[in-house]
């Protein structure tokens, strides 16, 4: 028997004896009634993930039926809550935490692996380095583990899917939501869909934010618009279109350097590092989809999906990249990058339901074909001072540095170039085919069992327009991966509202890397990266509409490398991270909701000669949230949060610290009529110091201290 298929049954095993005492209980009339009643409502607002709806998991499965862990989190409780970015989303889920991104983009840390591309919208990729935003969203789709078999390439250690508000047929509202925060930002929203005649409905979600906090320098403002709408072209074809058009300029900030105990350096938390004029970042985003579904038959439906994005960005910044603390000197680098990037997706999906005898099938088939072009360039930062990208200056409050022209710490005057070093520039082509089967399998009552696999040819030429520019000659590289990714896993439901399971699923990523930067040797003569993960989980849906979740899981990526001490052969070097999540979710009571989430993982560095004896940075051993919410009378109602994340390592050499927090939300409600919500949120009620994430040792983000937003929503 293989190690892996072992590790499955063992973990099986675990789960099973967890479960042992809710399993031998019979479950009497009277609940099974009660559970009876509530399946029927959650059907209708949102358990069951439909294909309809452009999801993340393709086939009309119950979350119960889904062997992997998930949590989704809905638009009512990113308004309950004062969510307002993906990084506070990963504050309140298990498994999963927020990375810095440089000041400049979402970076999700899933089970241990970094990433900033994998991102979906409407189950469509979204891979753009950029801050989304939640304004016109159904609800949020977090989905941990591999996941090349929906998704391709990517989605190593999980993914967020964003799931869009689309038209209402045979319904006419106005939606609105305004709010301001004690920092002075402030934000408007709005949703309106109305009915155009008995088979169509538009619908059009617009926004405006104008951006402030509690670090010197911060401002800027986005904005966006998104019409859709939706048209029933028979009673068995629909048609969904939308444009979206999101604008973003913000202040760049990279936080604080690490002191020399190798813990963030308390002493700089009021000093911004960076130039308050140069250290910006803007972003422009045009996206069209369609989608067009079609029911052939009651167990038979099909779906074609056409997405198009033009984006435009720039980025200019300076950081710190060390600090002396005896002498109280901060060493300053920079660049500046920009990126256009146009994607084409087209994908077709066919679901459908049938039996071989006793035995019940529910399979999907598909392909998709991906046409990315991305230009990027970067130019560093070069002081004619010391004739390199950095420069020293003292650590004072401002920095005596603006505008690219300041006092260094020596007292003599210095400027920064951004046109003399160019570091890179890129021209690179992608274009990915894919075909992908799954089949879940009804073997009995009690057991499905879920089998299928996806082909993916990924091909990427880059042209080196640097040494063009330098030699007159063309550098263009290629590389072709053709990579196969299986999926398994197995249900066992002893009843209707408790499922087993246990899983085995795969995913890689080419050399290339997330943003398609580089295929440079020896990258371009290496295999891509590959991921697996076993996992073996309970679901159990309570009867009186809690549910809960635990998951025990290992990741294993292997890399091959080109060998120490023989460039023409190959190391192939495995590195594991375990890991255990557990999640509550749902009504207690008619009054009250909770969501709650703990997770555990481990993980350590390897190199060719084995384990390094280092933590994967950014891995934080324990973290814990927790949520509730309390509705007082019909009007009045209360909301309390608590986050803890244990201390975890900002670099990969385990050299600086982030010290773990505790950080506490609240909030409370009052609905002064059946349409008008009156609300305030409250951010780190104790105004407890801490720093949430960092990018590398020097870059440490300063969490905010005590704040409140006061929110007004509406609908008529």
């Amino acid at each position: 028997m293989s190690t892996k298929l072992k590790s499955i049954l063992y973990m099986s095993t675990i789960m099973v004896s967890l479960t042992g005492t809710a399993y031998a209980q019979d479950v009497n009339t009277a609940d099974q009634d009660a559970y009876d009643a509530y399946d029927e409502e959650i059907i209708v607002t949102g358990r069951y993930l439909y294909s309809d709806q452009v999801n993340a998991l393709k086939t009309p499965t119950p979350i119960i039926d889904v062997p992997q862990s998930l949590s989704i989190i809905t638009a009512d409780q990113i308004v309950r809550q004062g969510i307002d970015s993906i990084s506070d989303i990963t504050l309140y889920t298990p498994g999963i935490t927020s990375s810095q991104g440089e000041g400049h983009r979402d970076a999700v840390v899933f089970r241990g692996v970094r990433s900033t591309a994998d991102f979906y919208l409407d189950g469509v990729r979204d891979d753009v380095q950029y801050y989304r935003s939640l304004y016109n969203l159904e609800q949020v789709e977090v989905l941990r583990g591999p996941n090349a078999l929906l998704f391709g390439r990517g989605g190593t250690g999980g993914l967020i899917n964003r799931v869009t508000k689309k038209g209402v047929i045979g319904e006419d509202f106005v939606g609105y939501l305004g709010s301001v925060d004690t920092f002075g930002a402030y934000t408007i929203q709005a949703d309106a869909n109305f009915t155009v005649s008995d088979n169509a409905a538009f619908r059009i979600n617009g926004y405006y934010e104008s951006l402030n906090n509690h670090r010197d320098f911060f401002d800027g403002d986005r904005y966006g618009i998104n019409p859709t709408a939706r048209i029933e072209l028979s009673d068995a074809t629909t048609l969904n279109v939308s444009y979206e058009y999101n604008n973003n300029e913000r202040f760049v900030d990279r936080g604080i350097p690490a002191g020399a105990d190798g813990r963030p350096a308390e002493q700089l938390v009021d000093i911004t590092f960076g130039d308050p004029e140069l250290n910006t970042t803007t972003f422009e985003g045009h996206t069209i989809r369609a989608t067009v579904e079609h029911e052939f038959s009651e167990s038979l439906k099909g779906n074609f999906n056409a997405f198009y994005g033009d984006y435009d960005k720039l980025y200019s910044n300076f950081f710190p990249v060390s600090f002396n603390e005896d002498t109280n000197v901060v060493g300053l680098d920079g660049y500046i990058d920009t990126t256009q990037r146009k994607n084409l997706v087209l994908s077709t999906n066919l679901v459908g339901e049938f039996k071989t005898g006793s035995i019940g099938h529910t399979f999907f088939v598909g392909g998709e074909y991906i046409d990315t072009s991305n230009n990027n360039d970067r130019f560093n930062a070069f002081f004619d001072q010391t004739q390199d990208d950095i420069e020293f200056f003292t650590a004072t409050r401002p920095l005596n540095f603006a505008n690219g022209i300041g006092t260094n710490a020596s007292g003599l005057p210095t400027a920064n170039s951004f046109n003399v070093d160019l570091n890179d520039d890129t021209e690179a082509d992608v274009e990915v085919f894919s075909v992908y089967i799954q089949d879940q399998i009804e073997i009995s009552e009690h057991l499905d069992l879920l089998i299928g696999g996806r082909f993916d040819s990924f091909d990427i030429t880059v042209d080196n327009i640097e040494t063009f520019i330098e030699t007159g000659e063309r550098d263009i590289r290629e590389r072709r991966d053709s990579e196969f990714s299986p999926r398994l896993g197995l249900v066992f439901k002893p009843q209707e509202n408790i499922s087993i399971y246990g899983s085995f699923s795969e995913s890689f990523l080419p050399r290339s890397g997330e943003q398609f930067a580089d295929i440079n040797p020896p990258d371009d003569a290496l295999d891509p990266n590959t991921f697996q993960t076993i996992e073996a989980g309970l679901k159990w849906d309570f009867a009186n509409g809690l549910s809960f979740t635990a998951a025990i899981f290992e990741n294993e990526q292997s890399s091959p490398q080109v060998a120490d001490n023989d460039p023409g052969t190959l190391d192939v070097i495995d590195s594991e991270i375990r890991g255990i999540e557990a999640q509550i979710q749902g009504q207690i009571t008619d009054q009250f909701f909770i969501t709650a989430g703990y997770s555990y993982l481990e993980g350590n560095q390897v190199n060719d000669d084995g384990s390094e004896g280092l933590r994967v940075r950014e891995l934080p051993e324990h973290t814990f949230n927790i949520w509730g919410n309390y509705q007082v009378t019909d009007r009045l109602g209360f909301g309390v949060g608590l986050t803890y994340q244990d201390e975890s390592f900002a670099d990969n050499g385990n050299n600086t610290t982030l010290p773990d927090f505790v950080r506490i939300d609240a909030a409370a409600y009052y609905d002064l009529n059946d349409s008008v919500r009156l609300q305030v949120n409250i951010e780190n009620l104790t105004d407890t110091e801490y720093f949430p994430n960092a990018h590398t040792a020097n870059n440490i983000t300063v969490g905010a201290p005590l704040n409140a937003r006061f929110t007004i929503t509406g609908r008529f």
